[in-house]
């Protein structure tokens, strides 16, 4: 699987490039001893929770909901030893965005190397001293590997750091925020503000949580009434989660298509319909000869959300 958009596709780029997001989920799996040797249960407050799960990692084409670059493992693995994996995925060409939770100086750098722009959010008490302040309000920094102890300029790396606050949305579980407004720092390697305005990264950066969206839309929609996928052997469990991966895929492309021909954003389709559309449809086309298609047949229609 990999991104489907193209240059007519609306809402999957910021200033030519194709825009991406980086995160992780789990599923749960069917209570059996195999599973539970293989993938593990993730702790509770009460001992064990009640079902198997896994854990897996994903990249999202943010303009089509197209997950490419997927990894999974036991519940238990670390999300960044997965998204290690996932980074071989990332291109030249890209703007990938990710959550503070993923940063960290070799990691930013490994995602670096793969020719990727990066706007990643990062921690609050991450050292960002302000060395060179930019007209659009952004200053350049420096970050370090941990094991500096020196923190010499020649052993960092330079960052472009964006720092804003939503206001008027109010964050209850950031008392030490003045008025409870969240405040956000995003790391960008796009140091020239002409090139990327900090007003702008901080308008995309919400971007990231169209991943939540597609992963929703997995986990959820696409399984109907099932909370539990359904197979009773570990590698089974992994021909299962791959397939569907890729039913995901395929209605996600259908919907790019319909997007295109009626030149609309995917986001603005509805996923749910769609999945119904699709299921509608499938016995007809199994009806189709194989040697042969209607050439009067049109693309189904999937509407708007």
């Amino acid at each position: 699987m990999r991104p489907i958009a193209v240059e007519a596709t609306r809402g999957a780029w910021f200033r030519g490039w194709r825009v991406v997001s980086l995160d992780g989920s789990t599923l749960d799996l069917p209570d059996d001893p195999a599973n539970d040797s293989a993938f593990g249960r993730p702790t509770a407050s009460r001992g064990t929770a009640a079902f198997p799960q896994l854990r897996f990692v994903s990249l999202v084409e943010n303009g089509t909901h197209v997950l490419f670059g997927t990894r999974l493992g036991p519940c238990e693995t670390d999300e960044r030893s997965l998204a290690a994996e996932v980074l071989s995925s990332l291109t030249e060409g890209m703007l990938c965005l990710a959550d503070r939770g993923f940063y960290g100086f070799e990691f930013w750098e490994k995602a670096r190397a793969t020719g990727a722009e990066l706007a990643w959010r990062v921690k609050a008490n991450l050292k960002l001293p302000r060395e060179v302040e930019l007209e659009d309000g952004s200053f350049l920094s420096t970050v370090f590997d941990r094991h500096h102890r020196k923190r010499r300029l020649e052993g960092g790396v330079r960052v472009r750091v964006v720092e804003y606050t939503l206001d008027g949305v109010r964050d209850f579980r950031l008392p030490a925020v003045p008025d409870g407004e969240p405040s956000y720092r995003v790391i960008t390697t796009l140091l020239d503000p002409k090139v990327a305005p900090a007003k702008e990264l901080a308008a995309l950066y919400p971007e990231r949580w169209e991943i939540e969206t597609a992963f929703d839309e997995l986990k959820t929609h696409l399984r109907g009434r099932q909370t539990l996928l359904r197979s009773m052997t570990p590698d089974l469990i992994r021909q299962e989660f791959y397939g569907l991966m890729l039913a995901h895929f395929a209605v996600r492309g259908l919907m790019h298509e319909a997007g295109l021909a009626g030149e609309v954003d995917p986001d603005e389709l509805s996923f749910l319909h769609a999945v119904r559309v699709v299921r509608r449809t499938l016995p007809h086309f199994a009806a189709l000869s194989p040697h042969g298609s209607d050439p009067q047949h049109t693309p189904p229609s999937f509407g708007r959300s």
